[in-house]
């Protein structure tokens, strides 16, 4: 059940990084919904390894199949399933570390849980999984567009490691965060964290950051209480792409320093609507949005395989040192950008759909 994600609009992911491939299995996505495989090849590409200096030197053209569900470019309501073939896996670079621990991988809590495991890539544990959601997440967003077309995305790297951007207010447009590989839209910064990525590069190390996301044009009152709140849901879909290690909505831990006075946010009539004159409340209020923009942020560790020797141990509890094997990124967050774009959309088109099935006017 832990490859499952979602009520309504639901998705299996399955595959393995050095597998045959990489896939997942959409059910509960309405009927007649237009969608071709370019358009879910447009968000792949996004996606893919390859891309820059700053990304791995795996390449995989990531070429998306749909083997079910969609019949003269519509959906037909029945799962989907689409099918991204593995080409350039090379399973043998990890026959070293069959029987060791690496540090801060899955390896050992995969043994732990099951007994067993797949120790090339990482098995499921690979980032590469992501690839089945960022198909789903394509799907995602052509149903968005089709239920609410006001609904916008804008989700960059804000910092990596000790440069991050100013605090901002601006909404920016997709094409100015692609314009650069870091996918970040400030220029001067994203020169910064390109330099700082490649300077890891060359030292056999690796580091993290974080990603910022806001969606506007949310409708107000999607979210369930009291189990499935809105930003729950946002929460657990960003915590479970690899690397994460933390989350946080509106002003976050930042809100933890101001007085209630200082932090509510005031409604008023804007435009004709209620509104909230600040939006410290991130878009979401009792877990169910409020109409305003949704704005989060999420924190990356540093890529933990690293090409610099470490301490460890190896499946007998014999003292190794492990030296990283395969082909990784320094700093997984220009990649990820679309990833979190991907389980937003799965979030917000899962609780579209379970808002429509609630409501009769």
């Amino acid at each position: 059940m832990g490859s499952i994600f979602g009520k309504l609009f639901q998705i299996s992911t399955f595959g393995e990084s050095h597998g045959a491939g990489i896939g997942v299995v959409i059910d509960g996505c309405p009927s007649q919904l237009p969608i071709s495989a370019e358009e879910i090849q447009c968000e792949l590409d996004r996606r893919r390894p390859g891309q820059s200096a700053l990304s791995t030197p795996r390449k995989e053209g990531d070429r998306v199949e749909i083997l079910s569900g969609v019949y003269q470019g519509q959906t037909t309501g029945t799962p989907i399933t689409l099918l991204v073939r593995n080409t350039d896996h090379r399973p043998q670079a990890y026959d070293k570390l069959r029987d060791q621990f690496r540090p801060s991988h899955a390896d050992f809590t995969y043994i732990a849980k099951y007994g067993f495991r797949n120790p090339e890539g990482g098995g499921r544990a690979s980032a590469r999984e992501t690839v089945g959601r960022v198909a789903a997440g394509a799907i995602a967003k052509k149903l968005l567009a089709a239920l609410c077309p006001e609904i916008e995305f804008s989700c960059y790297v804000e910092s990596v490691a000790e440069i991050a951007m100013p605090p901002c207010e601006t909404f920016f447009p997709q094409s100015e965060i692609e314009r650069v590989p870091v996918r970040c839209p400030h220029a001067e910064i994203a020169e910064k964290m390109e330099a700082r990525i490649k300077t890891a590069r060359a030292d056999g190390d690796s580091v993290g950051g974080t990603i910022r996301c806001k969606i506007r044009g949310v409708p107000a009152g999607l979210g369930e209480p009291v189990f499935d709140r809105l930003e729950a849901d946002l929460a657990k879909a960003m915590l479970c792409i690899p690397a994460t290690k933390g989350f946080e909505i509106g002003s976050g831990f930042a809100g933890t320093r101001l007085c209630g006075s200082e932090h509510n946010d005031a409604f008023e009539m804007r435009e004709g609507k209620i509104r909230t004159a600040t939006n410290r409340s991130g878009g979401v209020q009792g877990g169910i949005s409020n109409g305003e923009e949704i704005n989060f942020r999420i924190a990356f560790k540093p890529t933990p395989t690293i090409a610099k020797k470490q301490a460890s141990v190896d499946a007998s509890g014999t003292p190794c040192e492990v030296i990283g094997h395969g082909r990784h990124d320094p700093c997984v967050l220009p990649r990820a950008v679309p990833v979190v774009e991907a389980m937003a959309a799965l979030v917000l088109a899962d609780h579209l759909l379970r808002q429509r099935a609630q409501r009769v006017f």
